[in-house]
C-alpha cells in the first residue's frame, strides 16, 4: 500500500510540473495575442494578463490528454534513471501490477476533471467572452433557451429587441408563433409585434401574419395594425446565432443535460452537446489510456538504450489517440457514427492497444 501510495504522489507531482510548464508557456503567448489584438483600443499589460488568465484555462483544459501522457513518460522515465523500476520487479511485482497505481491516479483525476475542473473552465470561458465583447464589440446579441422557448436579444446604439419565440428550424433563422419587443435607447418599450413565422433575411427579419402595437399610444390596441407581412431591420446572422449556443465545453457538465432537453425543446439538434457530454464522460479512461500508451514504450530500464526513440514513440502514440479523438468527435458532430462510438471508441482502443502491447513486453 505505501508503495502504491508512493508511485501515485509521482505521478502526480509529474503531472503537475507538466501542467505548470504549459500553463506558463500559453500565458506568455496568449498575452502577447491580446496585446496585439487590441493594441489600438489601448489595453493595458494587467488587462491583458486578466483575459489571458479566464482564457487559457478552456485551452488546457482541451489538452489535457496530451499532458497526461507527457506527464506519464516523465515519471516512467525518472523511475527507470533512478533504477526503481528494477526494484520493484526484484520485490517480485510485475509491470502491470505495477502499473495498478499510476492508471487509477490518472482515473480519479479525470473524474476530478469532470466534476470540479470542467464547470471552473465553463465559468472562466463565459467570463472571457464577456471581456472579449466588452473590448471588441459595441453592439450585442444573445441566446438563451428556457422552457418558455427560445429568447433572442440583438442590439445597437439605437436600441434593444428581445425575441421569443416557442419554436425554431435547425438553423434558427426561421421562427414560430414569435413575438418582437422593442425598446428605444432609453430603456422604454416602443413597440410589440407578434407574428406566426418570422424568416431570418439578409439584414433583417421578414415577419408573416403579423400584429403591431405602438406601446407610445395612449390605448395601443385601438391603434394596432394588422400586417400580412411586414420586416423589421437586424444585423443578426445565421451563422451568428449559431454562435450564440457556444461551445458545448463553455457549458458546465452538470448543466449540460438541462441545456440538451431545453435546446431539443426549442427545436434545435442537440447533437454537438450529446457529443461532447459523452466525451466527458469518457475523459478518464482517455487519461488512464494515455498511462498504459506512455509504459508501453518507456517503461523499460535505461541500460537497454534507445530511449530517445522510444520517448517519441510514446509521444506519437499519444498524439495519435489525441487527434482520432478529435476526428472522432467532428465524425459525431456531423452524424456520421453514432454518439456513443463517437465519444468511447478512441479511449477503448487506446486502453485495449496498449494493454496489447504491455501484455506482449511483460510476458512475450
Amino acid at each position: 500500500m505505501t508503495l502504491s501510495l508512493y508511485f501515485i504522489w509521482r505521478f502526480v507531482k509529474a503531472v503537475g510540473q507538466v501542467l505548470a510548464v504549459f500553463f506558463g508557456i500559453m500565458m506568455l503567448i496568449d498575452m502577447v495575442e491580446q496585446l496585439r489584438r487590441f493594441g489600438d483600443k489601448g489595453i493595458t499589460l494587467t488587462e491583458a494578463a486578466g483575459l489571458s488568465l479566464f482564457n487559457v484555462p478552456s485551452s488546457l483544459y482541451q489538452i489535457l490528454p496530451l499532458i497526461f501522457i507527457f506527464g506519464s513518460i516523465s515519471l516512467f522515465l525518472g523511475l527507470a534513471r533512478s533504477s526503481e523500476l528494477v526494484v520493484v520487479r526484484a520485490a517480485g511485482r510485475s509491470g502491470l501490477r505495477f502499473l495498478m497505481a499510476p492508471v487509477f491516479a490518472a482515473l480519479v483525476l479525470g473524474l476530478f476533471c469532470i466534476a470540479v475542473l470542467n464547470p471552473l473552465v465553463a465559468a472562466t470561458s463565459k467570463h472571457y467572452e464577456a471581456l472579449f465583447s466588452k473590448h471588441a464589440r459595441g453592439a450585442e446579441s444573445v441566446l438563451s433557451l428556457s422552457r418558455a422557448g427560445l429568447w433572442l436579444r440583438q442590439g445597437n446604439e439605437d436600441g434593444q429587441i428581445v425575441i421569443n419565440a416557442s419554436r425554431a428550424d435547425l438553423e434558427g433563422t426561421r421562427l414560430y408563433d414569435v413575438s418582437f419587443l422593442i425598446f428605444d435607447p432609453s430603456g422604454m418599450p416602443i413597440q410589440r409585434i407578434e407574428a406566426k413565422r418570422a424568416d431570418l433575411t439578409p439584414g433583417a427579419w421578414a415577419i408573416a401574419e403579423a400584429k403591431l402595437w405602438d406601446l407610445r399610444a395612449s390605448n395601443p390596441e385601438v391603434t394596432a395594425q394588422e400586417l400580412e407581412n411586414t420586416t423589421l431591420p437586424s444585423e443578426l446572422t445565421r451563422e451568428g446565432i449559431r454562435d450564440s449556443f457556444g461551445d458545448p465545453s463553455a457549458i458546465s457538465i452538470w448543466a449540460l443535460p438541462d441545456y440538451i432537453a431545453k435546446l431539443e425543446l426549442a427545436g434545435f439538434s442537440a447533437r454537438a452537446h450529446r457529443v461532447w457530454m459523452q466525451m466527458e464522460l469518457a475523459l478518464p479512461l482517455l487519461l488512464g489510456s494515455m498511462v498504459l500508451v506512455a509504459a508501453g514504450f518507456t517503461m523499460r530500464h535505461a541500460r537497454f538504450g534507445k530511449t530517445g526513440q522510444m520517448v517519441l514513440y510514446a509521444i506519437l502514440g499519444g498524439f495519435a489517440i489525441f487527434f482520432l479523438r478529435n476526428f472522432a468527435q467532428v465524425l459525431g458532430d456531423n452524424g456520421q457514427i453514432p454518439v456513443i462510438l463517437a465519444a468511447w471508441s478512441p479511449p477503448v482502443a487506446a486502453v485495449l492497444l496498449s494493454l496489447g502491447l504491455l501484455l506482449h513486453l511483460e510476458d512475450g
